[in-house]
C-alpha cells in the first residue's frame, strides 16, 4: 500500500552555513564598523548580540536572508523578544523542528476533513499517510502544502 511520512526537519549543516555567512557579512558591512556585534549558533538556537536594538533588527534581517538563500523556510524561526541591558542587546532565535502532538493532530484532522481516500496515523514526531493510489497521496501532499500550518513540512519515505 503506497505511503509517505510528513515531517518537519531542518538541515542543520545549512543553518550553520547561513549563520557563518551572516557573520562574514556582519564584519564587512559599513554600518557595523567598530561595533561589537556577533552571531552565535548552538544546537537549535542562534544568539544575536549587538549594542542597540536597531542593530539587532538589522542582524535578524541578515540572518533571514541567508537562511532563505540556503532554502530554509523561515517559518521554522521562533524569534524571542530582545533583552536590552545597559551596553548590550541580545536576542535569541529558536530553530523549531519536529512535529509536536498538537500539530500532528491538526495535520490528521486536515487530511480527514478533506474527504480524500487516505488515512493518517501519528507516529511520534511524524505523520504517516497511506492510501490505495499514488494520485490520492499526491492530492494529500498538495492539500498539506496549501494548509495553514505554522512549521514547514517535508514529505519523505515515499513508498509505492
Amino acid at each position: 500500500m503506497p505511503s509517505f511520512d510528513v515531517v518537519s526537519e531542518l538541515d542543520m549543516h545549512e543553518v550553520t552555513n547561513a549563520v557563518d555567512q551572516a557573520s562574514r557579512e556582519l564584519q564587512s558591512r559599513y554600518d557595523f564598523k567598530g561595533v561589537s556585534a556577533s552571531f552565535e549558533h548552538s544546537d537549535d538556537k542562534v544568539q544575536l548580540e549587538a549594542e542597540v536594538d536597531f542593530q539587532l533588527q538589522q542582524m535578524l534581517e541578515m540572518l533571514k536572508a541567508k537562511l532563505t538563500g540556503r532554502k530554509i523556510d523561515i517559518k521554522c524561526l521562533e524569534i524571542k523578544d530582545p533583552e536590552l541591558g545597559g551596553v548590550k542587546a541580545r536576542q535569541e532565535v529558536v530553530l523549531r523542528q519536529g512535529l509536536d502532538q498538537a500539530l500532528c493532530k491538526k495535520i490528521t484532522k486536515t487530511v480527514k476533513e478533506s474527504k480524500l481516500k487516505v488515512q493518517a496515523q501519528i507516529q511520534g514526531e511524524k505523520v504517516r499517510i497511506t492510501g490505495k493510489k499514488r494520485d490520492d497521496l499526491q492530492q494529500a501532499m498538495a492539500l498539506l502544502r496549501e494548509a495553514d500550518i505554522e512549521l514547514p513540512l517535508q514529505f519523505n519515505n515515499f513508498r509505492d
